[in-house]
This record gives structure tokens, C-alpha cells and sequence, in this order.
């Protein structure tokens, strides 16, 4: 998976703390000491899936485009990394003593149907959970992380 997809969620995570509040790309980048320019990527795959929101200009930049409750793990991992599966069936047994080169052996291969089975409960445990999920757990166990962060923002400005 690709590491944007953690960069992403965080900063979904970090950007709930900030509502009304459009934040640069490069300060964002700067809250975990982030390459900007590879952020920025990821920031925007987030704003043409319709997560984040962007303006431009001096005063410009990111902020959730729906509430935490509508943006599961899902819409970050797809928005991100793309809708394909993770495993990629390339039917290797065609290749195998006794094989038919006819046959579809995505369908039939075993590896092949155990991998889509574990792909499809890794997508709908992604799909259950929420940014506001994500934030409430967070809020729960580090009650100090919005304000802290509001603080770490508001110290960058100055």
C-alpha cells in the first residue's frame, strides 16, 4: 500500500480539528515533517475524489470537503491507491504441467479465491470505519491531540 495512504488519513484526522480552516499543503507537510511536494499528490487524489476541498491562493489550501462520518478508510485508500485489488491474479497455472490454456484460472485457482476472500473482508473493514471514528478513538485515548494541534498550527502561522 502505498505510504500516501497514511499520510492521507492522518491528515484527514488532523484537518477535523480545523474546520472552516484551509491549510497549505506545505504546512501540512511540515506537521510530520512530510516531503510536500509527494503530500501535495496525495492531497490532491484527496480533492478529486471529493474528500478534501482546495482554494487557491495566498490564503488557500485543504480542508475536509464532507463531514468525518462520510469519509470511510475506503474512500482514502481507493482515492489514493486506486480501485484495483491488492493481489493480481496472474494465472500462473496456465503455465503448469497438464494446464489448459483455456481455462479461466482466476476462477478456479484456490490461491486465487482465498487472496479475493481476504481482499474482500480487508475492504469492507475499511468501509466501516470512519475519519470521525478514527477521531473519536483518538480523542479517547490522546484527549490532548486536537488542541495540540490547533496550538502546532497556529504557532506555524505566526
Amino acid at each position: 500500500m502505498n505510504e500516501g495512504v497514511e499520510w492521507g488519513m492522518h491528515t484527514c484526522v488532523n484537518l477535523s480539528w480545523m474546520p472552516g480552516e484551509a491549510l497549505p499543503a506545505k504546512k501540512l507537510a511540515a506537521f510530520y515533517e512530510l516531503p510536500t511536494a509527494y503530500l501535495n499528490k496525495q492531497l490532491q487524489a484527496l480533492t478529486r475524489a471529493g474528500i478534501l476541498s482546495s482554494t487557491s491562493g495566498p490564503k488557500g489550501g485543504f480542508q475536509l470537503a464532507r463531514p468525518t462520518d462520510r469519509i470511510t478508510l475506503l474512500d482514502i485508500v481507493v482515492a489514493i491507491d486506486g480501485p484495483d485489488e491488492a493481489f493480481r491474479c496472474t494465472e500462473i497455472l496456465k503455465a503448469g504441467p497438464g494446464a489448459d490454456p483455456r481455462e479461466d484460472y482466476r476462477t478456479t485457482c484456490l490461491i486465487s479465491q482465498a487472496m479475493r476472500q481476504a481482499e474482500l473482508v480487508y475492504r469492507r473493514e475499511l468501509a466501516a470505519r470512519t475519519i470521525a471514528d478514527i477521531v473519536a478513538d483518538v480523542e479517547r485515548q490522546f484527549p490532548r491531540s486536537p488542541e495540540s494541534t490547533r496550538a502546532w498550527f497556529a504557532n506555524l502561522k505566526s
